[in-house]
């Protein structure tokens, strides 16, 4: 019982950091005229990925905090970098999609990925042992993300 309620915990954390980085974002993807006029990469995915793939994400990532052998939030390093995390998730919809800073939003998927390998070593893991696996789809949609965020950048 237990276990279920820390992966609730993660999962209304997890998907909340998400809702609140849509809210600001002003209008959704699809919605959203500037976005739409943009050069996009030729790898972008359609609208609908985007739902699946951080739905996906965010139940492994859940999960993963849930289930390992250590709480990320017991100890300030694994919770700062955990906070830091959250933060940099709501903060680059906003840059990105509202203020437009495609420049600046870069970085902030960067600091995505490098927060979520130091998380996963903060909590005793490399990427190819114990549960890391969680964590696999999301560090390939960072990395995904990233290259289309640095298209969008250079081409526009």
């Amino acid at each position: 019982m237990r276990k279920i309620t820390v992966v609730i915990l993660f999962l209304v954390m997890n998907f909340g950091a998400l809702a609140i980085g849509g809210i600001l974002m002003g209008a959704s993807p699809v919605e959203n005229n500037w976005y739409n006029s943009l050069n996009q990469a030729p790898w972008t995915p359609p609208g609908f990925v985007f739902g699946l793939a951080w739905t996906t994400i965010m139940l492994c990532f859940s999960i993963y905090l849930a289930t390992s052998s250590v709480f990320v939030l017991s100890e300030p390093k694994r919770r700062n970098t955990y906070v830091l995390h959250l933060l940099l998730n709501i903060a680059w919809n906003p840059v990105f999609f509202y203020f437009h800073l495609t420049w600046l939003a870069f970085p902030i998927l960067v600091g995505l990925i490098l927060t979520l390998i130091r998380l996963n070593r903060l909590m005793g893991y490399s990427f190819y042992t114990n549960k890391s696996w969680l964590l696999f789809p999301y560090f390939v949609w960072l990395v995904i993300a990233a290259s289309l965020n640095a298209y969008v950048a250079i081409m526009n």
